[in-house]
């Protein structure tokens, strides 16, 4: 969907205006219906997001958190189950399925959710995942796009609605609040404040990304059909340092380990799982030491045909949204645009000597 028709959509629902005083009493009224999470400053340019006990701490002018939203379901590290040797017996934690409520979530936050929604439902399904996502309300904001979002270039539109039921949009001293379904009409209902949307305030501007990819985000798969042996990958790997910043920041890697841990009694113990990422350097080794990609170059290969190829080939989406935060807090100054720009012009020179 172009920019041109999201904002067609957007300006077909119902809306009101809030200022600054409503807004923070609209999330004190969201609050007693369950835990909100929302963005929070946590110091002078980074933001996290966490429960809210305070409604004027709430910052929904931001560029992006550290860490993206999949926290919430698949935390970084968590038990799986307690067991007891002795007694040949397993217990698993028990998950809360209370009402949870996302406030302030920008458009490629929540594709990210939904990304992670097929990866979790297909196949064998994943339950604790599944069970956190139980209950949730998700309620969107628009952003202004900083040089490392790239969004629009895997087609996520910054006003994108999919997935909310409510979307704020910044207006004069405080924001219009779009009516995404009849969950979100039902709370604006309840809450029962906020006025009526003029012309005045309906005008909707189309930022700009910075950050783009050379070809149209349905072209990305086909160029990674060709680029398999590329030298773009050597190229990269000469600066990168193989930390896994990349994979652990990223809204849709969902890889992780699993260790056994046995208390000092040799009885009791607990399955922990954790966050584990491709560019780290045991994730591809196997027993004899063997390591199917021992190198920084198949390594940063594999993360992007992750990305967009393999599992862009099943679920027909690419499975990057664009968020930035690789490019961003890469401490060698990698930059996935660029990356895939270098590719496609690879792809190019490779189909004109075809041509030829």
């Amino acid at each position: 969907m172009s920019s041109t028709d999201v904002k067609s959509r957007l300006e077909s629902f119902n809306c009101y205006y809030f200022d600054k005083d409503v807004t923070q009493k609209f999330i004190s009224f969201l609050m007693k219906k369950g835990d909100v999470i929302a963005p929070h400053k946590t110091g002078e340019l980074s933001y996290k997001y966490e429960i809210v006990s305070d409604a004027t701490e709430v910052v929904l002018n931001y560029s992006r958190t550290i860490l993206p939203l999949k926290k919430a379901f698949m935390p970084p590290r968590e038990t799986l189950i307690n067991f007891n040797i002795k007694n040949n017996q397993y217990t698993k934690p028990q998950i809360s399925t209370e009402p949870k409520i996302f406030f302030g979530i920008h458009s490629y936050e929540m594709q990210s959710i939904k990304r992670l929604d097929y990866s979790f439902i297909t196949g064998l399904p994943e339950s604790n995942y599944l069970t956190r996502r139980e209950n949730c309300k998700f309620i969107g904001v628009a952003y202004k796009p900083d040089e490392w979002h790239f969004a629009g270039s895997v087609g996520i539109d910054i006003n994108e609605t999919d997935g909310f039921c409510l979307y704020f949009y910044p207006a004069k001293n405080g924001y219009i609040v779009f009516e995404i379904t009849d969950e979100g009409k039902n709370l604006l209902d309840e809450f029962g404040e906020g006025s009526e949307v003029t012309d005045e305030y309906l005008k909707l501007n189309e930022d700009k990304f910075q950050a783009k990819i050379k070809f149209h985000h349905n072209r990305i798969p086909e160029i990674f059909t060709h680029v398999y042996n590329s030298k773009v990958w050597e190229d990269v790997a000469q600066k990168c340092v193989g930390c896994g910043t990349c994979n652990l920041l990223c809204s849709t890697c969902y890889c992780y380990d699993v260790h056994d841990e046995i208390e000092l009694d040799v009885e009791n113990g607990q399955r922990d799982r954790f966050w584990d990422g491709c560019m780290l350097n045991k994730f591809a080794e196997v027993a004899g030491g063997e390591n199917f990609r021992d190198n920084l170059g198949s390594r940063n290969r594999h993360r992007l045909y992750r990305k967009f190829k393999y599992i862009t080939n099943q679920s027909d989406k690419l499975h990057c949204v664009g968020c930035g935060r690789c490019s961003r807090y890469c401490p060698a100054n990698i930059s996935l645009v660029e990356i895939v720009n270098d590719l496609i012009d690879d792809y190019t020179k490779q189909q004109q000597k075809e041509i030829l």
